[in-house]
């Protein structure tokens, strides 16, 4: 049985006579407030083999109200931000090395939130960051300007680059196998800073926004630490273990795949981070989450520059453009989901008070339907697919309750008014 028979035997239920994928609700609601859908799935790091699987999606209140938008309203009535910053302080406090040795990691990719959370903790609270960057797929030039802009504004940071005949290959069977390419990128990305914080004997790690931030449960967020079922352990030496889709015992049997490949994506043990007592927090606890804050905080003092062009599939030019393939991401979750960058980004400018509501419904029908051109021969390039394999993965990863054909045009079923 082909992967593509396979995802479609094992869909969720039918509703209506429509197929549903992925667990999602059968009715599409769209929030009140913001415009995002009740569609959007929790966000977890659990290692995905099979797309058919049910997802929690985001919680929408009596009111019709998504979570992220009452935490937006929580965190602009209920918190003393002045307290957080003062248990901010002291937790600092106890990790500050008295010798000037590196006393905290942060994850940062030269975007504006990474770069705001390393110079805050530098400048303002006198740590001493040791930082650390995944690679991207592949760098645009503005992404790359960005990071080498934030090192000699007077950061460490230690760039990890996966083996790239590797790390094309995972990226390739992600997408056929998940119609999630990022996949292996994601493991990398959030793995890198606890194995550096490890085998340098730093206790404290220390990353933007908890994922909550956007539509997780709201009570997430009144942690200041990563829970640990956002924790996944990644034991490459776990031959039943799915990467991209399929077991590392068929990564190496099928695709010549050694063990020493996958050790980037490989990431200490929950027994290892609580013996050596390392705590993962999360900066949007301490200070207010604004993310247009955070770029013109960048702009000023680690000379972060916008994109030279507007993100496709989107109106933004300041958000997630460091690597080339980043809008088929974005693209993938439109497909499957009904949502992609633009409502993602509209919704936070709502939240924030950045945009009108009207304003993000126009913005949505205007560009999220937008196909990533710019890039996409590379894209194919990279992961080795023609154009016509392009589509007929994605046509698989469509819930037929979300999609439908008009002149034979894909159209959504449930447009955001």
């Amino acid at each position: 049985m082909t992967f593509s028979e396979n995802v479609k035997n094992n869909l969720n239920r039918n509703f209506g006579g429509l197929e549903v994928k992925y667990g999602l609700p059968s009715e599409v609601v769209f929030c009140k407030k913001c415009v995002i859908s009740n569609q959007r799935p929790i966000t977890t790091l659990e290692v995905e083999h099979d797309e058919s699987q049910k997802k929690p999606t985001t919680n929408f209140d009596e009111d019709g109200v998504c979570d992220a938008c009452r935490w937006a309203e929580y965190k602009e009535e209920k918190i003393d931000w002045e307290e957080r910053e003062r248990h901010l302080k002291e937790l600092l406090n106890r990790y500050r090395s008295p010798n000037g040795d590196y006393d905290v990691v942060v994850p940062v990719s030269g975007g504006k939130d990474s770069c705001y959370v390393a110079h805050l903790l530098k400048e303002k609270y006198k740590m001493n960051p040791l930082t650390v960057t995944w690679a991207p797929h592949i760098y645009t030039e503005p992404g790359w300007r960005n990071l080498q802009s934030f090192i000699n504004s007077g950061f460490d940071n230690i760039l990890t680059t996966p083996n790239g005949k590797v790390h094309r290959l995972l990226t390739k069977l992600a997408f056929e196998k998940l119609g999630h390419a990022f996949q292996p990128f994601i493991l990398g990305q959030r793995n890198i800073a606890p194995k550096i914080a490890l085998k340098n004997n730093i206790k404290l790690v220390f990353y933007g926004e908890n994922v909550a931030e956007y539509g997780n449960r709201i009570e997430d967020n009144l942690h200041p630490q990563m829970e640990k079922l956002l924790y996944t352990s990644i034991d490459i030496c776990n031959d039943d273990l799915f990467i991209s889709g399929v077991t590392i015992k068929e990564l190496k049997e099928k695709y010549s795949i050694q063990h020493s490949d996958l050790i980037p994506y490989g990431s200490p043990s929950m027994d290892e981070i609580e013996s050596n007592e390392i705590e993962f927090h999360y900066m949007s606890f301490y200070k207010k989450w604004i993310p247009q804050d955070n770029y013109y905080y960048a702009v000023r003092n680690t000379g972060f520059q916008p994109n030279d062009e507007r993100t496709q599939g989107s109106y933004s030019k300041y958000s997630s453009f460091d690597d080339k393939i980043d809008s088929f991401h974005y693209y993938m979750t439109y497909i499957k989901f009904g949502m992609g960058r633009a409502v993602a980004d509209a919704s936070q400018e709502i939240r924030t008070g950045k945009i009108s509501r009207d304003e993000g419904v126009a913005l949505v029908n205007r560009y999220d339907h937008e196909f990533p051109s710019r890039y996409y021969k590379e894209f194919l390039d990279y992961i080795d697919i023609t154009d016509d394999e392009f589509k007929s993965i994605t046509e698989v990863f469509r819930s037929p309750h979300l999609w439908k054909k008009e002149d034979d045009q894909w159209v959504l079923r449930h447009k955001i008014k």
